[in-house]
């Protein structure tokens, strides 16, 4: 199974979650917020195809990573992939599992399938559209106040921020 990226596995330090954290930009976006800081992922033809099996191995030689987050692009258009590099990681490394989306909780939840099957993965989803009218850059690991930092436990949303 491939899974297209838009650029690097990344080392980052309290910008995409809590911790020193592996973040994976996936490639391919419809909803094209305008203000997006990350236009060029928007090209579902973009970016390049790298196996699952290459992004766990690269992912096995980080060190001090607490998690992983997914970024994008949009990473639940990629959800099986997604999830199974999620899964790898929880259950191998130890880690937690983060991603930034374009839609909202519910949509997702209402969509269901392989959507919700990669959320229920995750102990934090940031939701909703980047919005640039609500830009506030007060709002921790959000970039406008529509959206929501949603702790998650199978899920079930647990706490939002």
């Amino acid at each position: 199974m491939d899974i297209r990226l838009s650029g690097p596995i990344e080392h980052d330090n309290i910008v995409n979650g809590y911790g020193l954290r592996a973040v994976l930009w996936t490639q391919g976006c419809r909803t094209h917020c305008r203000g997006c800081q990350n236009p060029e992922t928007w090209d579902l033809e973009g970016g390049f195809l790298v196996s699952v099996d290459e992004v766990k191995e690269r992912l096995s030689k980080l060190k001090g990573q607490a998690g992983i987050t997914f970024c994008g692009g949009e990473p639940f258009l990629q959800p099986v992939a997604c999830k199974e590099i999620a899964d790898w990681a929880r259950k191998e490394l130890g880690w937690n599992i983060w991603s930034f989306t374009g839609y909202t909780y519910e949509a997702i939840r209402e969509r269901g399938g392989d959507e919700w099957d990669f959320l229920c993965s995750l102990d934090a989803l940031i939701d909703g559209p980047f919005i640039l009218a609500q830009r506030d850059l007060t709002c921790k690991f959000r970039g406008s106040r529509n959206q929501r930092l949603l702790h998650l436990d199978h899920g079930k949303i647990i706490k939002t921020e």
